[in-house]
């Protein structure tokens, strides 16, 4: 067995909260159809898609599953009895308006709910129907992506000027050069450069790409609005999704090359989804009725966008998954790039992590071709089960066996 020689150098230096459990909220205006989408990627009936302004007042929590062909492969490779997929949770947080970082249409609280998640979906409208009502009195994504922008920004000044209100009293009360002086004096640099940049109406997000252990340790501990990835969800009609086109797409581009650089756009029908939904057990009758709407034989794009809107997130939020596989269970694990082995042990169970020894590492991309059922004396024998020490980062993709001692089961 070999022995994986793997920098230990740890991706620290991350925007967000240190953890493995994750959440992503869905922000936008009101009335842009964030609680159609919500309902068409829970599956459930949770939100409120009412054609009015504050259907949602309370934040709907749900969680989906993530999609992965790798764990559905080696759910059969190894003939596993159970097949046990990791999760995202979600929110649907009420729609924001014009005005409420000043607290306009219950903003402050709005805004309050997206400080909880991690990831942000924003979603925007790009379609066209005299039946839905629009808060800003028609349809104009770029407005809205600007509007929302504007309101968070907005909100994130107001608590940067409250922070460095507190740090100057507590250096008023710190002794000159102590290491808590020195600290605090260099946050209050950082958060002085940070605020000439959100002056300018852009996020923290898009200040710098590389972001030093230190400065990061800064702003994690703010929890800024702005410092969360964000992935632009364009609503478009269901013909849009289907030809991969919309009218308002490329001003949509422009904007955000110019005003949130770094952040990506996604098309997607809610309403296309909501119908995807009711023939789930039906595909050949909804990829029949796609067709009808195109008037082509062929379908160039996904049934569904939703299992690339949800590994899209966990791309921006840093999650990676690794796999437990046996005849018992075949079973998919969350962590943040950059893990440890040990840590990685730890998702499973705390005592993994305490007595961690060892683990054993099957890459997928040795058994991605293989037929079940998988011959581990083989893999072996072909030098393809690799032994990691505590200094191993794991990798998306890695089947791991982990070897403790005296650890609970």
């Amino acid at each position: 067995m070999h022995l994986i020689h793997q920098s230990i150098k740890r991706f620290y230096t991350v925007l967000g909260r240190p953890s493995n459990n994750l959440a992503s909220g869905i922000v936008g205006l009101a009335n842009v159809g964030k609680s159609t989408f919500f309902q068409a990627i829970t599956k459930s009936k949770l939100g409120n898609p009412a054609n009015y302004p504050f259907a949602t007042i309370e934040p709907e929590e749900s969680k989906v599953i993530v999609p992965s062909f790798k764990l559905d492969h080696l759910h059969k490779l190894y003939e596993s009895q159970k097949k046990i997929p990791a999760t995202l949770s979600i929110f649907d947080i009420a729609g924001l308006t014009r005005g409420a970082s000043s607290g306009e249409g219950l903003g402050n609280k709005f805004l309050n709910d997206i400080r909880h998640v991690d990831g942000i979906y924003q979603v925007v409208r790009g379609f066209e129907n005299d039946e839905i009502t629009h808060i800003e009195g028609n349809v104009d994504p770029v407005r809205d992506l600007s509007l929302v922008q504007d309101e968070l920004v907005l909100k994130d000044l107001e608590w940067l000027e409250g922070a460095r209100e507190r740090i100057n009293k507590k250096i008023n009360r710190s002794p000159k050069n102590s290491p808590e002086f020195l600290e605090m004096h260099l946050e209050l640099r950082l958060l002085e450069e940070l605020e000439a940049h959100m002056y300018e109406g852009r996020k923290l997000s898009h200040f710098k790409q590389n972001w030093t252990e230190e400065e990061i340790k800064i702003l994690n501990k703010h929890n800024f609005l702005t410092a969360k990835p964000t992935l632009v969800l364009l609503n478009v009609a269901p013909k849009d999704y289907l030809l991969q086109e919309n009218k308002f797409l490329k001003k949509i581009k422009d904007w955000i090359q110019e005003y949130a650089p770094g952040d990506e756009v996604m098309l997607f029908s809610a309403e296309l989804e909501t119908k995807y939904n009711e023939l789930d057990n039906n595909l050949q009758e909804f990829e029949a009725f796609c067709k009808e709407i195109i008037g082509k034989e062929k379908l160039e794009v996904p049934l569904t966008a939703l299992p690339n809107i949800i590994i899209k997130m966990r791309e921006l939020l840093q999650l990676i998954s690794f796999y437990t596989c046996g005849p018992i269970e075949a079973r998919q694990w969350t962590i943040r790039k950059g893990t440890l082995a040990p840590e990685a042990a730890g998702t499973i169970h705390s005592d993994l992590e305490k007595t961690f020894i060892s683990a054993n590492i099957i890459k997928f991309d040795d058994i991605k071709k293989m037929d079940p059922p998988l011959q581990e004396s083989q893999l072996k024998s072909q030098g393809k089960i690799k032994r990691g020490g505590k200094q191993y980062v794991v990798e998306d993709g890695d089947i791991i066996h982990f070897k403790a001692t005296s650890g609970k089961k």
